[in-house]
């Protein structure tokens, strides 16, 4: 098992494309795990948090002043400059933008440490991000609700953020007891399996996250491909932007988790509340999303490939 979990280790990307090809090449093993995507996603917090420890994942004080003030434009000063853009060219309604507001306005994907982990990037850092932009979001999203209310209702918004918060709470505080109780120091080979491990739960997670995406890819391919352009152009620009910006900035040592936080984000928060004719037109979108998620360790990987400081 430890052999199996070295080899996942080292084809960390390749298993990531396999979990993608799965999810859409395997509608009933997709539709089989959908309903356990819950427990899947708190099994990957657990399991990413043993794989970072305590340690690497708390910060000094001053963590809290540019983790909040970068939270803080991410959540809400990007995505209201872009609702006042689509604004300005007449299509602040359209499903096109509420896509764009849904990208946005979250907070970073659960699975935001493993893709640090997998880019190379400081997971710690990341995990941090990760429960700032978390905690923060009942806060950042109301002006944005606000302005394009068929978002969903703010209380059954700010419902789902608490609850995601807690469950993100009591994965890690398992995750780094566990840690602390099997591997207070753990060995190269012991890191190297947890990493295979955190690898394994992560491309599972895909597959039931792709189920909505099959009947659409089936019955109207071209909408599915417009969909999937504006999810890499988001995610992508996000990233892109937010990366080269920052690297020689004074978050230059956050630069990395600051650009996977930027175009990897939780939509799913917002489903809970949409209402099923508004929900209807984006599921397609939420599958595609998932694309350029889980390709980012592939194709943004040269992107990231810098030497970042060790802080």
């Amino acid at each position: 098992m430890i052999r199996l979990l070295w080899f996942i280790s080292d084809n960390a990307r390749t298993a990531l494309i396999i979990g993608l090809a799965a999810g859409l090449a395997l509608p009933s093993l997709a539709a089989t795990l959908q309903p356990f995507l819950p427990q899947m996603v708190a099994g990957l917090l657990m399991i990413t948090a043993l794989r970072i420890g305590y340690r690497a994942a708390t910060g000094a004080l001053s963590d809290l002043r540019w983790g909040l003030g970068s939270v803080l434009v991410l959540q809400l000063v990007l995505p209201m400059g872009l609702f006042g853009l689509c604004y300005v060219f007449g299509i602040a309604h359209t499903p096109a933008a509420m896509a764009l507001m849904l990208a946005t306005a979250a907070p970073a994907i659960s699975g935001s440490p493993n893709l640090a982990l997998l880019l190379g990037q400081n997971a710690g850092r990341m995990m941090q991000i990760l429960v700032l932009g978390t905690a923060a979001f009942p806060v950042t999203v109301l002006p944005v609700l606000w302005l394009m209310p068929e978002l969903g209702k703010a209380r059954e918004v700010t419902a789902a953020a608490l609850f995601l918060l807690v469950v993100i709470a009591l994965a890690t505080a398992v995750g780094f007891g566990l840690r602390a109780w099997l591997f207070p120091r753990p060995s190269a080979r012991q890191i190297k399996a947890l990493d295979g491990l955190s690898v394994l739960a992560f491309s599972a997670i895909v597959i039931g996250l792709m189920a909505a995406l099959n009947p659409a890819l089936r019955t109207d391919p071209g909408t599915v491909a417009s969909w999937a352009l504006l999810a890499f152009l988001i995610s992508y620009g996000a990233q892109i932007i937010a990366y080269v910006s920052l690297k020689n900035s004074r978050l230059a040592h956050v630069a990395g988790p600051l650009a996977i936080g930027a175009g990897n984000r939780n939509i799913a928060l917002f489903l809970v509340a949409l209402p099923p004719e508004v929900l209807a037109p984006l599921m397609v979108f939420v599958g595609c999303w998932q694309l350029p998620m889980y390709l980012t360790p592939l194709l943004l990987r040269p992107l990231y490939r810098q030497e970042q400081p060790s802080d």
